[in-house]
């Protein structure tokens, strides 16, 4: 899948005919990772389908026990993270970092079929979590390094897309699997664990190592020196110098910049209200009395009009500001909540929070990292990315806690009215702290500008 630029950029090749020759507007960097995304969220949405319907009927847990394993599935890999986005910032190889993350999930799914008490199942998620923190940040990098600056909202939009379409194959393979089989958990996990397999060997066979910070292939290594030959008096050229290892000050100093700064105290503040996917789907079957066999189907709603708007929304934020976009995905969210709030009688009530859920992660997803590589040097990449990516999922595996506790001691009208208020605050905020010091968006846009030059000089 190719997108067409407007215009063929500066430098692009020509047809014999002198006309410019448009160069994809998506990398194949970018659709090779998308293709490893999709074919992973196959394995991993199969699992988190059933996992709450799991955890909460066949095991007997609490909203509050819930709660306390949701965060820790959304907390251990905030943890890890930002060492993986270090990792492959030091080492130079976001692709091998990446390949370990997707092989330890993989290696994850078939433990689930041993594990059927709340000590083994948290454990084995925790490994799970641990290895999607490791590929996080440095396939978001390498995302961001294989694409303009100016195309990357569009990049991630339709490598979201790709990874939608995988959240929405899987469900329904869950669906279909539990309709058929006797032992349905048991199977879903095993067909699960297959899948993931698959997606790690695409990944070593189709996703090129790396990429330049300008969009282009990575360099060819440079074959061995010849032998040195007699001076004929041309001054042999420099050989390139190797690029210094990034270590953790450098990775440190990214805070002092002021709008990456910004970026990740908002996005962590938003997500101490973001009530977490799981939690959503179970409040709808609180609420409106879904049957339990139809409960797996419930992300394929999100999932759908994410996949339907994830390009759009990132080409949207391109143009008009990422600012703007990421903030109206919450204002969605919050309409979401209000709807299941004060209207859980509608018969429409299901299709309409997941509508606004699928446009929340639309406009916001593929939008933060976007804004985040448009501020962080090219090889600091990763780490800005998972300096975002944490300070976000730690905030959200701390929403998960008291959404629990709060469900359990007051109920669930309460706890998503306290969700509701403050992230209708939370919003107001970061609208604040986001406001544009250029005209919106620009700032988020561009490039970062040129140094200034002497006075007197041209």
């Amino acid at each position: 899948m190719y997108l067409a630029d407007r215009s063929a950029p500066g430098g692009a090749k020509t047809a014999p005919d002198g006309s410019p020759v448009r160069a994809p507007a998506v990398a194949s960097a970018v659709l090779a990772l998308g293709s490893v995304s999709l074919i992973t969220d196959i394995s991993s949405e199969m699992v988190t389908a059933v996992l709450p319907l799991y955890l909460v009927a066949g095991l007997g847990l609490s909203p509050l026990g819930f709660g306390a394993l949701d965060g820790l599935y959304n907390g251990v890999s905030a943890l890890v993270q930002l060492t993986g986005g270090h990792l492959a910032d030091r080492i130079r190889n976001h692709k091998l970092i990446a390949g370990i993350g997707y092989g330890l999930s993989a290696l994850c799914k078939p433990l689930l079929l041993l594990a059927h008490s709340l000590g083994p199942v948290g454990v084995v998620l925790a490994l799970e979590r641990t290895g999607k923190g490791l590929r996080t940040a440095p396939r978001d990098a390498l995302i961001s390094l294989s694409t303009p600056v100016e195309s990357q909202g569009r990049a991630f939009g339709v490598h979201r897309a790709m990874d939608t379409t995988g959240a929405l194959l899987g469900p329904l393979a869950a669906f279909f699997i539990l309709s058929l089989t006797v032992d349905g958990y048991d199977a879903v996990f095993g067909v699960s664990a297959c899948v993931a397999a698959l997606g790690v060997v695409v990944l070593v066979l189709f996703v090129p190592s790396g990429a330049a910070p300008d969009g282009n292939p990575a360099p060819a290594r440079p074959r061995p020196a010849a032998p040195p030959q007699p001076d004929s008096g041309d001054s042999a050229a420099p050989a390139a110098p190797k690029p210094a290892a990034v270590d953790v000050r450098e990775a440190l100093a990214l805070l002092r910049l002021p709008r990456l700064r910004a970026l990740a105290a908002c996005a962590a503040l938003l997500g101490l209200t973001t009530v977490s996917d799981a939690f959503l789907y179970l409040l709808l079957q609180d609420r409106t009395g879904i049957g339990e066999q139809w409960f797996p189907l419930l992300p394929l709603g999100t999932a759908a009009v994410f996949l339907l708007l994830a390009v759009p929304a990132g080409a949207l934020a391109d143009r008009i500001g990422r600012r703007t976009v990421f903030l109206t995905g919450h204002a969605l969210l919050l309409a979401g909540y209000g709807l299941l709030l004060w209207a859980p009688g509608w018969p429409a009530l299901p299709y309409l929070v997941l509508v606004l859920h699928g446009m929340f992660y639309a406009a916001t997803d593929g939008v933060l990292p976007a804004a985040v590589a448009a501020t962080v040097p090219a090889k600091l990449r990763a780490t800005g990315i998972a300096l975002v990516g944490t300070g976000q999922a730690l905030s959200r595996f701390g929403c998960s806690l008291a959404f629990g506790g709060a469900w359990t001691l007051l109920g669930s009208g309460p706890a998503l009215a306290a969700a509701a208020a403050g992230l209708c605050c939370c919003a107001a905020v970061a609208g604040f702290v986001l406001r544009p010091t250029a005209p919106d968006g620009a700032a988020d846009r561009t490039r970062t500008p040129h140094p200034r030059r002497p006075r007197g000089t041209r």
